[in-house]
This record gives structure tokens, C-alpha cells and sequence, in this order.
């Protein structure tokens, strides 16, 4: 169980604004403790072929130095930071999250558009009464909405779609402008989009509509300050709203109860989509709950601490879905753990991550048997770094799949990847030399002395020279091993003790 007064922290940087949380934790509750934001509009500055401005890109940083002085005293198992649409799709995004990295002091996770639904989810339903009624969760976000159907704390069906109060509001309502025609523009894109999906979330389906995060929330406020419904959203109120921005013309002259100023930019986009999600999924009346992405990822975050890792099922989910070897990949992870520490010393205190990636590989590292025996690793990665694999980053599933591409045949290919990140080639050798002693997929007495050790620019492994005599296929297959690490500017040598 939690301990009493643990303080986490979370970053949500969304394409309409950038939120940092920070609770404390009280055996399975929290209780917030700071709360900043900063409007920055990611959005807003992405070009029409899809890169980061200058201007959008040194507010998002001024912000982010700000939460990383707030931030400065925690540890890096406190603080989770997730980037959502703007961040999944503008080109230049791996330059500016190095210099964000910088600023913010811990890592950026950019996660998958189901991802991001799954973690709403989560935030939601600790928020809403216990119930078995299952409920339509919608997040209208700056860059993207959420659709999720749940019971209880679990999501069953996650979608992300293309949607955003910020890039709807620049598309379809330039400069702020309202008209009978924009709006029609603006309603009839999004029922297309909402079109590919309806089938899986029709009202019978469900039976509680549940709007979230600031579009959903401004809606409420402003229909039920103007006495356009009386709880929650509904369509009729939302119409009533429609017609009073149309009467107005411009977002320059909108003067209404409940709408604030940072919110008053995207409410066009945001209500059109709303509108859309009414119309197409048969909805007349949506509440409003205060959790959010940011809170799914504070209780996710927890989860991890005290071994409650959604990483660690999805793997198992994964093994099971592609009917994986569990005693083979097992016996793999085992040994590769033992190669590993071997290796890394103090640089594992220092990337904590690489051991728990390591591990992950060496269980998925076979999933691409169930396509091709031929090529399985390449397989094998491929599913790891296109999947939705719920909990993880897609940075994450990309070091895990470059894992698992590496552990058999050539390196000449993982040599830019890697250096890039050079912490990871210990990990590498570790996942190889496993497979490689793993072969006969029984049962693995080493022998002793088996010693591997870091070299200047390279590593050795010391083998009693009696076992390697009387074990002339892994002799062998040692020896073999040299010429791949040749081509990566590292090398590999074997000695006899």
C-alpha cells in the first residue's frame, strides 16, 4: 500500500494548454497540493506542413522552465510528463522535446492517441460516484478527442480522433469570426470523422454520457450560467448557445456568464465538435467531471511505485495474444538480467529505465514467431513499436523494439539508433549473449568462472575454457558473435579462463 504523505507530480502538455499537478498521497487518495498552468497554444503553431513555429516553441519552453523550477527537488519516480496530439504529429517535435527535456528536467513520453484515452479514463472514473453503469467518456482536447467506453476504473473501448477546439476554432472560425456557414463547415467535418467510430459507440452501448477537460467544462459553465439548460450539457442548450454566437458575429463581441478569456478562442471549434458528438452518437444530455488525463496519469504513476504496472500486464497480454514460449522467454530475461548487471554497475542507477526495457524485451522478443519464423526479430519489433500497448510511451516502444531488432543477426543497422543513446549497448550484448546461451530452450546452467566485463571500447566475456571445449556449438556461436560488433565500432572478445 501507499505510504502516508508521498508527493507526485504531473505535466500534461496539450495542444491547448500545459498543466502541472502536484498531490500528495494519502494511502489511495490524493489531495492537491499546486496546480500551474499556461495557455501556450501548441496547437495553434503548427504549420501547414506540420512543424513547431519559433514563437509557439519559446513560450512552450519559457513554460516549461517554470514548472521544471517547481519541479526542481523532485525525484525522477515522482514526476510523469505526457505530450499529446500536437506533439504526436509536428515533424520537428524530437528537436523541440530534447530542448523541453532540458528545460522541464525529466523526461517528455509522448503517448499514443488510445493511450491518452485509456489515461483520461482512468482520471475520469476516479472522479465519477462508484457504479456498474457503463459509461461514454468524451475529451475534447486542443488537437485531438477522446472516446472512451468504461465500467468501473476499466476502459473496454478507447478511440482518438483527429478533433480539436484549437485547430477547429484556426480551421473553420478565422479570426474569430461566426457565421451560419462556418459553423455548418466546421459540424459536418467532424461527423465525418465521428462517422468511422459510431458503430462502436451507439447509445445501447452505454447508459451515462460523461464530458471532460476544459471544452466540456466551459460548456457546462456557460449553459447553465445563461439558463440555457439546467444540468450538464445538452443539445437544446447547446443550440440556444449556437444561435447566441451567431447573433454576435464575432468572438469580439461574445459577452457571456462562464466564459473566460483563455477559453474564449477555441469555444466555436470546441462547441462545433461537441455539437457533432451529440448528432452522431444519439447523446441529449452529457455531465461534466473534474478528472482528467493529468489525474489518469498521477494514478498511473502510483501504480508503478507500488507494483501495480499496466506495462507489466500489457506484456503478459502480449505473450498470451501471440502465444509465446513463457518458460523460453522467461529463461531469457532471467540470464539477461544476470548479463546486464554484470555490465552496467553505476550506469544502471543512472537510467533506471534500461533494466525494466531489457526485461520487457527479452518476454516480447519472440511475439513475431506467430507471423514468419524467417526474420521473427524484425517481426517482433515491428508489433512492438506500432502497437497500442497500453501504459507505455511510444518512446518506450521504440527503445524496446530497437531492443528486440538488435538481439539476433547483423548491428550494423542499430549503430545510429544506439549511439544516440550508447547507455542502451550493454543491454544489447546482454539480450544477445542471453538468446545465444538460451538456445537448446531447456533449462541454463552457467558455467563458472563466466565473467563479463567493459572494456575501453568494447567488452570481453571469460568463460572456463574446459565448458567452452566440451560445448562446441556455443563455442562457436561466441566466436561468431565478434564480427557483428565489429561493424558497430565496438568490440567483443572471448577468453578462457
Amino acid at each position: 500500500m501507499p505510504s502516508s504523505f508521498e508527493t507526485l507530480a504531473a505535466v500534461d502538455l496539450g495542444s491547448n494548454s500545459f498543466r502541472l499537478q502536484i498531490v500528495r498521497v494519502d494511502g489511495e487518495q490524493f489531495f492537491p497540493l499546486d496546480t500551474l498552468k499556461d495557455t501556450v497554444r501548441l496547437g495553434a503553431g503548427l504549420t501547414a506542413d506540420n512543424f513547431l513555429d519559433d514563437a509557439t516553441q519559446e513560450r512552450a519552453l519559457t513554460c516549461l522552465a517554470r514548472f521544471g523550477d517547481r519541479l526542481r527537488h523532485f525525484r525522477p519516480d515522482q514526476v510523469r510528463v505526457v505530450g499529446t496530439n500536437t506533439l504526436r504529429v509536428a515533424k520537428n517535435s524530437a528537436a523541440f522535446i530534447r530542448e523541453a527535456e532540458a528545460r522541464l528536467g525529466f523526461p517528455i513520453e509522448i503517448i499514443a492517441g488510445r493511450e491518452e484515452a485509456r489515461l483520461i479514463y482512468v482520471g475520469a472514473a476516479h472522479s465519477l460516484p462508484a457504479g456498474k453503469e457503463k459509461r461514454l467518456v468524451v475529451d475534447i482536447g486542443g488537437g485531438s478527442t477522446e472516446f472512451i467506453i468504461g465500467s468501473g476504473m476499466k476502459a473496454q473501448k478507447t478511440e482518438s480522433l483527429g478533433l480539436g477546439c484549437v485547430t477547429y476554432s484556426l480551421r473553420y472560425f478565422p479570426d474569430g469570426k461566426l457565421s451560419k456557414a462556418n459553423f455548418k463547415n466546421a459540424e459536418v467535418a467532424a461527423r465525418n470523422e465521428i462517422q468511422r467510430i459510431t458503430h462502436d459507440y451507439t447509445p445501447d452501448q452505454w447508459q451515462l454520457a460523461v464530458g471532460t477537460s476544459g471544452t466540456a467544462r466551459s460548456l457546462r459553465d456557460i449553459l447553465e450560467l445563461n439558463d440555457y439548460s439546467v444540468d450538464g450539457i445538452t443539445r437544446a442548450g447547446m443550440e440556444r448557445l449556437k444561435t447566441e454566437l451567431l447573433r454576435c458575429g464575432s468572438m469580439e463581441a461574445v459577452n457571456l456568464n462562464g466564459l473566460r478569456a483563455d477559453r474564449a478562442p477555441v469555444l466555436p471549434g470546441g462547441l462545433a465538435i461537441m455539437l457533432a458528438i451529440f448528432e452522431e452518437l444519439g447523446i441529449e444530455q452529457m455531465t461534466v467531471t473534474l478528472g482528467a488525463l493529468r489525474d489518469g496519469v498521477l494514478y498511473d504513476l502510483l501504480g508503478r511505485q507500488y507494483h501495480k504496472d499496466l506495462r507489466d500486464v500489457t506484456v503478459t497480454q502480449f505473450k498470451r495474444r501471440y502465444h509465446v514460449d513463457t518458460g523460453q522467454t522467461e529463461r531469457v530475461a532471467g540470464l539477461a538480467r544476470q548479463f546486464y548487471a554484470q555490465l552496467a554497475g553505476s550506469e544502471a542507477m543512472q537510467h533506471p529505465e534500461i533494466p525494466r526495457q531489457l526485461e520487457w524485451a527479452a518476454k516480447l522478443h519472440e511475439i513475431g514467431l506467430m507471423i514468419s519464423h524467417s526474420s521473427y526479430h524484425k517481426h517482433s519489433a515491428y508489433i512492438v513499436e506500432q502497437a497500442d500497448m497500453p501504459g507505455f510511451s511510444r518512446r518506450e516502444q521504440r527503445q524496446i523494439a530497437h531492443l528486440i531488432l538488435a538481439h539476433k543477426g547483423s548491428l550494423s543497422k542499430m549503430v545510429a539508433l544506439l549511439n544516440e543513446q550508447p547507455a542502451y549497448w550493454p543491454a544489447v550484448l546482454a539480450l544477445r549473449l542471453a538468446v545465444l546461451f538460451s538456445r537448446s530452450r531447456r533449462p541454463v546452467e552457467l558455467p563458472t568462472p563466466l565473467q563479463l566485463s567493459t572494456a575501453p571500447r568494447g567488452f570481453t566475456l571469460t568463460v572456463d575454457g574446459g565448458w567452452l571445449a566440451s560445448t562446441p556449438l556455443t563455442a562457436g556461436a561466441l566466436k561468431q558473435e565478434e564480427a557483428p560488433w565489429r561493424a558497430t565500432g565496438l568490440s567483443f572478445h572471448v577468453r578462457q579462463a
